[in-house]
């Protein structure tokens, strides 16, 4: 886990996926409720990539803080709003991570053993237990089919989708936006490519052949810095190093 949120192309990758899948599940209305994600999709982003480093690379104690104060934030907005989020939403978003982890590490590294994937599935498992949801399946076998009845029942593409798209457009830029379709592509589930109709190619296939020969050569950061947003070079080099 430590080696796959480690390095900010694996974590750039699994947000490309979430933030596809985001886009689709029948929840998304509660991430317009505080209208945070749709005004700042980047910063929401790397608030939500702190905290699961946070969690990953803390002590049992520290890890436990970092959840329970997440847990806090949603309360609070459960309480604003009057009524509670679904366990079925809170269950998709720990499968997002759990699945875009492994996606994404495999698509950049190596393919991982099932016993690695059981450990990705039991980190974050236990994020879910910690924080009180209900109906989180027992082992990793059982994930897999929860992932895929979950992808059955809980995504539509509505006026959300539609909307969340025009922000990533908005705060990417055409050119960044496009890279984001073509990582995606790459990356989420069969049934989200359909819904959002991506297409069956990426053209960042070829680009990540390059990428791997210049990062063998630590030269890496001269293509990330062609294609990432300046304002937040900073933040995504950061991840590139362990959390103090």
């Amino acid at each position: 886990m430590r080696e796959i949120w480690g390095k900010s192309d694996t974590i750039l990758f699994i947000f490309a996926g979430a933030s596809a899948e985001f886009a689709l599940n029948k929840a998304v209305d509660w991430l317009y409720f505080t209208g945070k994600l749709p005004a700042d999709p980047l910063g929401r982003l790397f608030s939500t990539v702190a905290y699961a480093r946070q969690i990953v690379f803390s002590e049992l104690e520290g890890a436990h803080r970092a959840i329970d104060k997440m847990a806090s934030i949603h309360a609070a907005v459960e309480a604003k709003r009057g009524m509670a989020i679904p366990d079925w939403a809170y269950r998709d978003v720990l499968f997002m991570l759990i699945d875009y982890s492994i996606r994404s590490y495999e698509l950049l590294e190596r393919k991982l053993t099932e016993t690695e994937k059981a450990e990705v599935f039991q980190v974050f498992n236990r994020v879910g237990s910690r924080m009180g949801i209900h109906g989180l399946p027992a082992a990793y076998k059982d994930w897999m089919v929860m992932r895929e009845e979950h992808l059955g029942q809980n995504l539509q593409k509505g006026p959300y989708t539609l909307n969340l798209y025009q922000q990533y457009r908005k705060h990417l830029g055409p050119v960044r936006y496009a890279l984001l379709l073509q990582g995606q592509v790459l990356v989420v589930p069969a049934i989200v490519n359909n819904m959002l109709r991506l297409g069956s190619f990426s053209l960042l296939s070829p680009v990540l052949a390059i990428y791997k020969v210049c990062r063998k050569l630590r030269l890496e950061w001269l293509l990330k810095a062609a294609i990432l947003p300046p304002s937040y070079k900073t933040e995504i080099k950061a991840l590139d190093t362990s959390p103090s």
